[in-house]
């Protein structure tokens, strides 16, 4: 894990995974905003094969009233990035950005507790995946 992610590995199949991903966020209270297909925008623009990955831009609008109202300018961080990563047939890797690094960015008190709610969610839907993984 890197210091501006949090992560997770499933023993799932790519597409699997994606569902599941979407299924926990929806769970914790974020929609999926955005989606860009790595694999098929690099193929396309580059003529490159990279493994099947997605990258969903979830959004908690309550979070990022809170957020946008303590800085304006957090906006360019937003939404929060879930990558979903196939590593092979079986495996997947998934990965948030840590809004605990947005700290890093940002010196305001009033983000802390929109920081620290946002982490406590994803950690949470990240958490679920793993304890869903009996279930496969």
């Amino acid at each position: 894990m890197s210091d501006y992610t949090i992560s997770t590995t499933l023993t799932q199949p790519y597409d699997d995974a994606v569902e599941a991903v979407r299924t926990a966020l929806g769970e914790q209270g974020f929609g999926i905003l955005t989606e860009i297909d790595l694999k098929a925008t690099l193929k396309a623009k580059l003529d490159v094969d990279v493994a099947p990955q997605v990258i969903l831009g979830a959004c908690r609008p309550a979070l990022a009233y809170e957020a946008l109202t303590a800085e304006p300018s957090i906006a360019a961080v937003l939404p929060c990035n879930v990558v979903v990563r196939a590593v092979d047939d079986t495996t997947t890797v998934v990965e948030a950005f840590d809004p605990d690094a947005m700290m890093g960015l940002a010196d305001n008190e009033a983000l802390h507790a929109v920081a620290a709610d946002a982490k406590q969610r994803i950690t949470a839907a990240l958490a679920s995946l793993d304890a869903n993984e009996g279930d496969n």
